[in-house]
């Protein structure tokens, strides 16, 4: 018998990838290069466009200032202002948000093993946003008043985080057979959970005051325009936090590739890894929901774009990923803010305006390989 036949396929996927190595890897460098150099230039853009218009020089002068190495004589106080604690705040969130997305996006379609995985579409949002619309509308019903009003600016992440945490477990029980993760009852289960969670917040919504119904609406179209610095502690600690692990978990992502039990002979822990990936990225998404509301399709496109540019390594998908996702959400902020200037178009909609056309397009050149294959 020949002595390749009688290796584990994980062994023979990888001495093929020694022989062979992937063509996209050599992109790699310059793709890094190039997402270090446009993620800065959009953080300027996004500083100087708004309806009062600033110059480079202006910004620059502001943002030196305000760290103890400029004057103020360059510009006046309300450009300050508008600099500072507008259109900064709303960048630093922006960046961290999409950030989050996309590499929680990457993190689950390595673990689900389907680039077309997605929190938004197998359910994962709808459970955030069951989570904090419900501490939105009865957390002050469920506390002392005195005690939800201390407690309120981490209360909807928490209940945000922990409703994404439970339904994507949920999801991940359900969508087993045979002890293989099945994607059509993966998208089953996400249709039925997103069905249930409209359901739900059509309750809550029955059930709300007039101020309640306004933040809920917040909740549902998406935006980065209640960014302060207040609001940008919680997301410190639910987003950033988990996006320093997630890198530690790449070369557990890429044995996981090969399958489940491919991963466990290269020694991986598969259901530790697994539930230590979910609980990370279920942590991004709850507090994501939270502080901007539902914004879709960046957890899809930025993960698939990078894979196609420089394959699926996820040592390099992950903070890759990251980089765009946050590129993204910086770019298409700085178009809500703009193409209906004075007024502004919910990010969540501008987001699923251009995703929804990608995710179908993704889909149809799934279709057309596997019946190709």
């Amino acid at each position: 018998m020949n002595i390749s036949q009688s290796l584990p396929r994980s062994m023979k996927a990888a001495a093929a990838r020694e022989a062979n190595p992937d063509p996209r890897a050599r992109r790699r460098p310059a793709f890094l290069i190039l997402l270090a150099v446009i993620l800065p230039t959009a953080g300027f853009l996004a500083l100087m466009t708004g309806p009062m218009d600033l110059s480079f020089a202006k910004v620059a002068g502001i943002l030196s200032n305000r760290i103890g190495i400029g004057s103020a004589s360059e510009f006046s106080m309300a450009e300050e202002v508008v600099v500072w604690n507008l259109r900064l705040t709303r960048v630093l969130l922006a960046l961290l948000v999409g950030a989050g997305l996309a590499m929680a996006g990457a993190c689950m379609q390595g673990v689900f093993r389907n680039p077309l995985a997605d929190p938004g579409i197998i359910g994962v949002s709808s459970g955030g946003a069951m989570g904090a619309i419900f501490m939105i509308v009865l957390g002050s019903r469920l506390m002392p008043e005195a005690a939800f009003e201390g407690f309120r600016l981490y209360a909807v992440p928490v209940a945000a985080m922990l409703g994404a945490v439970a339904i994507t477990w949920l999801i991940y029980r359900l969508s087993i057979s045979r002890g293989q993760v099945d994607l059509v009852s993966m998208l089953l289960v996400g249709i039925a959970i997103n069905s249930l969670g409209g359901a739900f917040i059509g309750l809550l919504t029955f059930m709300a005051t007039d101020e309640e119904l306004r933040t809920m609406t917040f909740w549902g179209l998406g935006s980065l325009g209640r960014a302060n610095w207040e609001l940008l502690l919680p997301g410190l600690a639910f987003i950033l936090v988990p996006l320093f692990f997630l890198p530690r978990y790449a070369r557990s992502l890429n044995a996981l590739l090969l399958g489940e039990k491919d991963a466990a002979h290269l020694g991986i822990d598969v259901r530790r890894t697994k539930r230590h990936l979910i609980v990370l990225s279920a942590s991004i998404v709850g507090a994501t929901v939270a502080l901007c509301g539902a914004i879709g399709f960046i957890a899809l496109v930025a993960p698939h774009i990078v894979r196609t540019a420089i394959g699926p390594d996820h040592r390099f998908l992950l903070p890759a990923s990251g980089m765009l996702g946050a590129g993204l959400l910086l770019t298409a902020d700085i178009g809500a803010r703009t193409i209906v200037a004075p007024a502004e178009l919910p990010i969540g909609i501008l987001t699923a305006l251009i995703g929804t056309p990608v995710f179908l397009f993704l889909l149809l050149q799934r279709r057309r390989f596997q019946s190709i294959s």
